[in-house]
């Protein structure tokens, strides 16, 4: 079984996949909602690259978040982004799931359940959230 986590920052990838580790379960790391239009494909391809090479092991996949910003979502597949949320328009939505998969990616329709690193005491129940707790 494989659970998403919400994470902000090197710091909070790094917790995630150490946990994920320990469990011995995969992870998808998600960006926060949005997270495209204000950081950027660049920080979260070198933010989740940098966190998945320290722990090579862990599988899962790294979901950045587009909003409904059509634009910005091709943006980030251009950019070697392998898996996006992208809520926007029915018809923006397909044409970009046929973008991705010519590029090897995929198109979430939306946020996947997940526990958001950001928010206070998350990371006292990380493991048990992986562990399916």
């Amino acid at each position: 079984m494989r659970r998403a986590v919400v994470v902000h920052g090197l710091d909070q990838a790094h917790d995630a996949l150490a946990a994920a580790e320990r469990v011995g379960v995969a992870v998808d790391l998600l960006s926060g909602p949005g997270a495209a239009a204000y950081a950027g494909a660049a920080w979260w391809l070198a933010m989740t690259r940098a966190a998945r090479a320290a722990y090579a092991a862990v599988a899962g996949r790294d979901i950045l978040d587009c909003a409904d910003e059509a634009g910005i979502a091709v943006e980030a597949l251009r950019a070697g982004i392998r898996a996006i949320v992208f809520e926007g328009a029915q018809t923006q939505a397909e044409r970009l799931a046929a973008i991705a998969e010519a590029m090897g990616a995929e198109v979430l329709r939306s946020r996947l359940p997940a526990l958001d690193l950001g928010r206070p005491g998350a990371a006292r129940r990380l493991e048990a959230w992986l562990g399916g707790k």
